[in-house]
């Protein structure tokens, strides 16, 4: 009964973590060097996700009876999270990214807005622009039309002001 006790706290973390979590991705890191996973844990960390490796057993107690069940098809072999609260994409671009430079990290899938994807899945999701850059290309082209209007009225009030004078 005490080993449950001691390992509650870590099921609750890994549960809390995941709980508001925009998008999760699962990975198995065998295979990285040391120095490339400092590496891998210091890109996550300037983007703001949370990065960490859990027992298998831990994850599959932490998402049991959740939105976040569908891992538990991806807990075989060694696993990590890596979670992101704000940008939905932001997990799994920088996993992508890093996985083209160090194949040997395995991208095993994932939860992003609570819709669950395999690998392929993952990454093609970490294809799509970040939120800051899909806000950017919207407010662009919502300015583009209001741009070439105050142009076209400029003109027509420079030769209305052409004619009269």
């Amino acid at each position: 009964m005490a080993k449950i006790e001691e390992k509650r706290p870590v099921v609750e973390e890994i549960a809390g973590v995941l709980s508001d979590a925009a998008s999760a991705v699962l990975v198995d890191h065998r295979g990285l060097t040391v120095a490339e996973d400092t590496e891998l844990r210091k890109t996550l960390r300037d983007a703001g996700i949370q990065y960490k490796v859990y027992k298998n057993t831990f994850i599959r107690f932490a998402v049991q009876d959740t939105v976040n069940e569908p891992l538990t098809q991806l807990l075989e072999g060694p696993s990590a999270l890596a979670v992101s609260k704000q940008d939905a994409t932001a997990a799994a671009r920088e996993i992508a990214n890093f996985a083209k430079k160090h194949p040997k990290l395995e991208i095993k899938g994932g939860m992003v807005e609570s819709n669950y994807y395999d690998a392929d899945g993952i990454k093609a999701v970490a294809s799509i622009p970040g939120r800051e850059v899909l806000l950017g290309r919207l407010f662009g082209s919502m300015n583009s039309p209001v741009a070439n209007l105050a142009r076209v009225i400029k003109q027509i009030a420079e030769k209305d002001a052409e004619t009269v004078a």
